[in-house]
This record gives structure tokens, sequence and C-alpha cells, in this order.
């Protein structure tokens, strides 16, 4: 006998009512499962505003004149009176330094001084009987010159002849002059001799006479190599001076963003410890890079960037040398861009695209862009300033699904 069950499900519902709840409770969660649902998403609006695309790297003042001061002589050098930060004018003496003193002659090293100079005022006086030797030949053919252009004049000699006595005379003449500077050498040379014997140590005699080291500049103390009486050699630096009111700012930057500034461009000094930033202009960008190893041990080539203050001095004169500060340089500004956030383009075959949202549903759109900062995106062309599009669109999102603003 056939069941008719369009009867029965009204009778079993009759008579089962709870059934029959759970029953349209598992069909409507069902549905509500497969049913396609809205994407939550963050919307951004396309708006006009100023934009700005700069590089920002570390830099630090530094003194623009700096000057080390070196030992002259080897010697000691008297304590030094003076610290970092203090006040000099130019000529000030700073400090003394007393030349080392000749070692003391043993009597075999006497002995050989004594002879070292019997040597050279053996060798002055030969020296000296040598003029006079090459003088006389001077002499002689000097008369000799005289004596016969009178005769060349008057045809009587050949003029071979008083051609090879002017030869003569010009070759005495030279050997005169070096005679006089081998006698004027051998007397400096006992001169040298004696000294040995004159002053060394172990002779009593006046005090050394202390070379005094001056200030170049008027200026500061920027740095001491010395501070307490010590031996120092020729050449090795005792304090550093310069004049801290006259700073500049030196910036490394990546050679690849180096190449994108240039002198003249303007630069905002930030983050220095004052209220407002300083302003400046790239004075000079060196030609030669130099690697350094980041903090997360990468090798990068860098450039050295110099700018000058162009605030006024009473704005930044609490800086001094070496202070840090944060250099933003502006490579391009315009006041009335249409833009958006960085984070709601991306690449779309070979050029970029945006989600935008019209009825409740992101459609695709491919956009034409132009400056970028890493925080915004000029939009030169594909959006309106007003439209609203999604910021951060995940994989969920397709052209033509719907969503929903979170």
């Amino acid at each position: 006998m056939p069941v008719n069950l369009q009867a029965l499900v009204p009778d079993i519902l009759r008579k089962h009512p709870v059934i029959g709840l759970i029953a349209a409770v598992v069909i409507g969660l069902l549905v509500w499962g497969y049913w396609p649902q809205p994407v939550w998403v963050e919307v951004v609006t396309v708006k006009r505003a100023p934009m700005t695309v700069s590089i920002e790297e570390e830099g630090r003042t530094r003194v623009i004149d700096r000057y080390v001061i070196a030992a002259p002589v080897d010697g000691v050098t008297c304590r030094v009176q003076l610290s970092v930060g203090d006040q000099i004018k130019q000529g000030e003496v700073l400090l003394g330094i007393t030349p080392l003193e000749s070692q003391v002659l043993d009597p075999r090293s006497r002995a050989e001084a004594k002879a070292r100079v019997a040597a050279a005022k053996s060798a002055l006086e030969s020296a000296r009987d040598q003029a006079q030797s090459v003088k006389a030949t001077a002499d002689f053919y000097n008369s000799e010159v005289k004596r016969l252009r009178p005769l060349y004049e008057k045809g009587v000699i050949p003029k071979g002849e008083f051609d090879k006595a002017q030869m003569n005379q010009r070759t005495a003449k030279a050997n005169s002059r070096s005679s006089r500077h081998a006698v004027e050498v051998a007397t400096y040379e006992l001169q040298a001799a004696r000294s040995v014997l004159d002053y060394h140590a172990g002779k009593q005699g006046e005090p050394a006479e202390r070379v005094p080291v001056s200030s170049p500049i008027d200026g500061r103390i920027l740095k001491l190599h010395h501070e307490c009486e010590g031996p120092v050699r020729t050449g090795e630096p005792l304090l550093e001076v310069g004049d801290p009111e006259v700073l500049e700012v030196e910036v490394d930057v990546l050679s690849s963003d180096a190449v994108k500034i240039e002198p003249g461009m303007a630069v905002l000094f930030e983050r220095w410890g004052g209220e407002q930033p300083l302003q400046g202009i790239v004075r000079n960008i060196e030609p030669v890079g130099f690697t350094k190893t980041s903090a997360l041990g990468v090798e990068e080539q860098r450039v050295l960037i110099i700018a000058d203050f162009t605030s006024p001095k009473e704005q930044w004169q609490r800086l001094g040398d070496g202070y840090r500060v944060d250099a933003r340089f502006m490579l391009w500004h315009e006041d009335n861009v249409l833009q958006v956030p960085a984070s709601s383009v991306f690449r779309q075959s070979d050029g970029w695209a945006v989600f935008a949202i019209e009825n409740r549903r992101a459609q695709l759109r491919e956009v034409k862009i132009g400056q970028r900062n890493g925080l915004i995106t000029q939009i030169v062309e594909g959006v309106q300033e007003g439209q609203q599009v999604i910021n951060h669109p995940s994989d969920q999102v397709e052209d033509g699904v719907r969503v929903k603003v979170r």
C-alpha cells in the first residue's frame, strides 16, 4: 500500500513538534553555512593632502675647523693645566716641551768624539789649503785673459788661443766656488763634532730651553691626548682645538640613496634635543664611498653627505662636536597630492591596482602611481578623490566579492 509523504510529514510535526523544530534549525544552519559570506575588510578614503618623499639617516655634528696640535720635537711635556671645553685664544701658550738631553759619553765614546773633532780640524785645514791653491790658479787665469785680450783685439794671437784662456778662466772660477763650499762644509762638520763634546747629559750647563706650544686659533679645547707630564715623540698628537660655534653635519647614507641627493637640497635635522626641527642645506657629497656593517651584520656601501645649518644660530648653539641628529633629506614635496596608503596598492600584471568598494563589493581597479615614500603612494589615475579602497587586502578579497567594512 503506497505511503503519502506529504500527509505523513505534517502528521509527524503535529505529533512530535520538537523534532520538527530541530529539523528546521538544522536546515537553516546548513543553508546559512553554505551561503556566501561577505569578507571583513578595512577601508581608507582616497584623499588629497601634502606629500613628501625623503631619505632619513642618522648623522652627527662636527667642528668644521679642527686642529690637531702635535709635538714639534722629541721631549718631555709638562702637565697640562687645561680641560676639555676651556676657552683659548690664538697665540696662547697651551703647554711646553723640554727637549730630550743627549746621551752620557762613556770613555770610549768620548775618545771617539775627540778623534772626530781632530779629523774635522784636519779636513778643514785641508779644504782651506785647497781653496787657496784653487784661488791662485783662478787669479793666474784672470791675469792671463787680461794679458791676451789686447793681443787678440790687434790680431796678434789667433782666436782659438784666446778662447782657450777664457775657458780656463771659467773653469778656475767654478773650482774656486766649489772650494769655498768645501771649506763651509768642513767648518760645519767641525762644529757638529764639537757639539757632541759640548752638549751631553753628563756635562753640567744651562738647562734646556722649553719649546712652547701655542694655539693656532680662537676656540675651545676639544680633546686632550696627554694630560700628565711624560715623554713624547715628534709628530705625536697632544691635543685638539676648534671653534664649536662653527659646526657642520656629516651623514652617511647608502650609495644608492646618495645618487638621489644633490648639493643645495634642503634637509631637516630632527630628534636633536630641541622642540623644533632645524633646517639645513646639503653642501657636499663626498665622491668616495666606504664599507660599513649594519646592525644586522650586512655589509653596505655608504657615502658621507656634508650639510650646513641654515636655521638661526641661536636655535642650535647648544649643539657641540659629535652630537647626534636625525637628518631627513627632502627629495620631493607637493602640498596637494591624490594619495592612498602604500599598503592598499599591490602589483597587478605589469602595473599596479587597488580594490575599490562599490555597492558593497570589491572592484579591481588598475591605477597609475607616482611618487612613493614607503607609507604613502601618489595616485595619478585610476580612482577619484573620496572613493573608498581596501587597505591590506587579504587573499580572500577578489574582484566582485561581497565585503563588509570592519
